[in-house]
């Protein structure tokens, strides 16, 4: 039987593809959009039983062609662009997708793991699996909260797991397709060893220079959660996936800065003598984004906690470090 990935030639897909291969799994279908050609890269080193085009697997799936032969989905497939104002493709890509592969699993008591997000809390100051605690201040937000709430209210009538992971800042190993939508750590490398220096906002929403807070998850972590779920098909629900502590951006350029400075040899340097040395430099807020920006974010892991994921998160400092390390490597190849 299959394990089915979607969206499995994009960041988080690709790893869970990855990890799933570590312990063994080979029989895994995966699912994505090749539009973006160039993705496959995340696949490359990677071993999988069949791929499917994401309409074609639908096509399959209202067939009948896959009854009986799937083990579990974990969908991560999505449009992840929270800057993106076609509504009319958010809601197909997010919303009705996810959808039809929640009706096949209720009808087949098929295992669904899916990826929802911490954009549904929008400008919020409480980030729990409430409904008091949601609004969210884009398109991708809603189209992520919509779903949630379809399990909601559909959650009595599942005939097997279903499992909503609403990830937080996620950076991590094979994101480069994402081009401006990757993640800040992949932004401040990238900036660091092109010109010596990273830019960071300005001051916003009450915060000081590079001072917003964000839960930055390493995309391990994400991975371990998903596979704990994989593993523990009892465990249904909504929940954060973050690591419980926001931390500023300017900390996520000291420890990128730092990382890469270790990497050849140099001394570490504190945040004051990277804004000495204009190592660190503040450019003006974009005026577009200040009503759909969250200055602040930071999970409230207990309820994951409490159906007993116990494993610990890795800090920005840790995870980071371990993130450079892999851009070094994939660079030198």
């Amino acid at each position: 039987m299959y394990i089915v990935i979607t969206g499995a030639a994009g960041f988080i897909g690709a790893n869970l593809v990855k990890e799933l291969n570590q312990r063994g799994e080979t029989e895994l279908l995966a699912v994505d959009d090749l539009g973006d050609g160039d993705k496959f890269v995340n696949l490359a080193d990677c071993e999988i039983a069949d791929y499917l085009d994401k309409q074609d697997f639908i096509n399959r799936l209202e067939a009948g062609g896959f009854d009986g032969a799937i083990a579990a989905i974990l969908h991560q497939g999505a449009c992840s662009d929270t800057t993106a104002t076609d509504g009319h493709f958010m809601m197909h890509n997010n919303f009705e997708y996810s959808k039809q592969l929640f009706d096949y699993c209720t009808d087949e008591a098929v295992p669904f793991i899916y990826a929802s997000s911490a954009a549904v809390y929008g400008a919020g100051r409480q980030f729990r699996e409430e409904r008091a605690c949601e609004g969210p201040l884009n398109v991708y937000g809603y189209s992520k909260f919509l779903f949630d709430q379809v399990v909601r209210r559909r959650f009595s009538d599942c005939t097997a797991q279903v499992a909503g992971l609403r990830y937080f800042n996620v950076y991590g190993d094979r994101e480069q397709h994402k081009g401006r939508m990757a993640s800040v750590p992949f932004h401040f490398y990238n900036q660091y060893r092109a010109h010596g220096r990273v830019r960071l906002f300005e001051g916003s929403g009450g915060y000081g220079n590079g001072e917003q807070r964000r839960d930055f998850v390493s995309i391990e972590d994400v991975v371990k959660v998903n596979l704990f779920f994989l593993d523990h098909p009892g465990r249904s629900g909504i929940f954060n996936v973050g690591t419980g502590t926001a931390q500023s951006f300017n900390d996520v350029a000291v420890a990128t800065v730092n990382s890469c400075r270790r990497r050849v040899a140099e001394t570490p340097l504190t945040l004051a003598q990277m804004q000495e040395q204009s190592i660190i430099e503040y450019i003006t807020f974009p005026s577009d984004l200040e009503a759909k920006y969250q200055s602040y974010t930071q999970a409230d892991i207990g309820a994951l906690r409490a159906i007993g994921y116990d494993a610990p998160f890795l800090t920005v400092e840790q995870g980071v470090a371990r993130y450079v390390e892999k851009l070094f490597e994939r660079n030198a190849s």
